[in-house]
């Protein structure tokens, strides 16, 4: 039997993908326009995201430039940024808004890197799930025959090896993050 692989692998990547978006939103010592991806000011009556209302760009590894496209958006945009509750003060010039991020302090950065940490585990849990759906296919197809105890025993084994390699991944993402934040 040849076993399609390709949902595994599709949540795997899936997994991943999610976990490398999340790792990007949290805050580092560095300005990064990913940072400001969950803000949503209200503007014209709808919660938009900030990057469909604003040219946004870093200015230095402090700070970072958000430019209106219609400069009477400049106070929704500022207010949606104080309400995202990111620990950053905007500051409104005739150009738009300049966030400056604060140097982290160690208490920070060890909240920073407690959080990851839970983001990693969330993911490692996905994985799990993962594992456990393909676990689960493997075995309705012992069970409706024609496929041996030898061959379901090493497509798990190959199943366990594809997540073994993800968790890695993971943890990878988890140490570079770390290294990012103490910083």
């Amino acid at each position: 039997m040849a076993y399609d692989f390709s949902v595994l692998k599709a949540g795997i990547k899936e997994t991943e993908d999610w976990l490398t978006r999340e790792l990007a939103g949290i805050r580092t010592g560095r300005a990064s326009p990913a940072l400001l991806d969950g803000v949503r000011p209200e503007a014209y009556g709808v919660r938009t995201p900030l990057n469909q209302l604003a040219a946004i760009s870093v200015e230095d590894a402090r700070t970072i430039r958000i430019v209106p496209w219609d400069v009477s958006l400049t106070k929704a945009i500022e207010k949606g940024i104080v309400e995202a509750d990111l620990g950053i003060a905007p500051s409104v010039d005739d150009q738009g808004l300049r966030v400056s991020f604060p140097e982290l302090t160690s208490e920070r950065r060890t909240q920073l890197q407690k959080l990851a940490g839970e983001k990693v585990e969330q993911a490692k849990v996905r994985l799990r799930g993962h594992r456990t759906d393909a676990l689960h296919a493997l075995e309705t197809a012992e069970k409706a025959g024609g496929v041996g105890k030898d061959e379901i025993a090493r497509l798990k084994a190959e199943v366990q090896k594809m997540i073994d390699a993800s968790t890695a991944t993971l943890a990878k993402l988890l140490e570079k993050k770390e290294h990012e934040i103490s910083q």
